[in-house]
């Protein structure tokens, strides 16, 4: 179909659109999935360092303590359980609940909330059992 008004594109895209919670999460699920694959990447480097070797071991681990590292590590456990819990939200969906455009933006809202509070919660416990 030809666009007649020559004013308005074809097919709108973000940049036309207002970000709205449930859009925003929708993307943010979208790129922590993403991430998670260059997480499991950090965990496979892991695991074959210490299978390689303690030396070899003990590097990864000290680079895994550094400042960048631990930047690294909280980002991915950031994106482990906000994608967790979007996970979750897509099964609500899945089974037929939440459609409510009120109760999906809460939900939404929610879930961002509820991903900065346990990636900070995973970390404070992570700390006291480490000491």
């Amino acid at each position: 179909m030809a666009n007649v008004t020559k004013n308005r594109p074809l097919s709108p895209h973000l940049q036309i659109y207002k970000p709205i919670p449930t859009m925003v999460m929708s993307i943010l699920h979208r790129i922590t999935g993403a991430a998670l694959y260059f997480g499991t990447i950090l965990v496979a480097w892991w695991l074959v360092a210490a299978s390689t070797g303690a030396e070899y071991f003990e590097w990864v681990n000290w680079f895994m303590g550094t400042i960048i590292g631990r930047l690294i590590l909280f980002g991915y456990t950031w994106a482990l359980i906000h994608h967790m819990l979007g996970g979750l939200r897509h099964l609500m969906w899945d089974v037929g609940y939440g459609f409510e455009k009120h109760f999906s933006t809460k939900l939404a809202k929610a879930n961002i909330i509820a991903s900065v509070v346990l990636t900070i919660l995973v970390w404070v416990v992570a700390y006291i059992i480490r000491t």
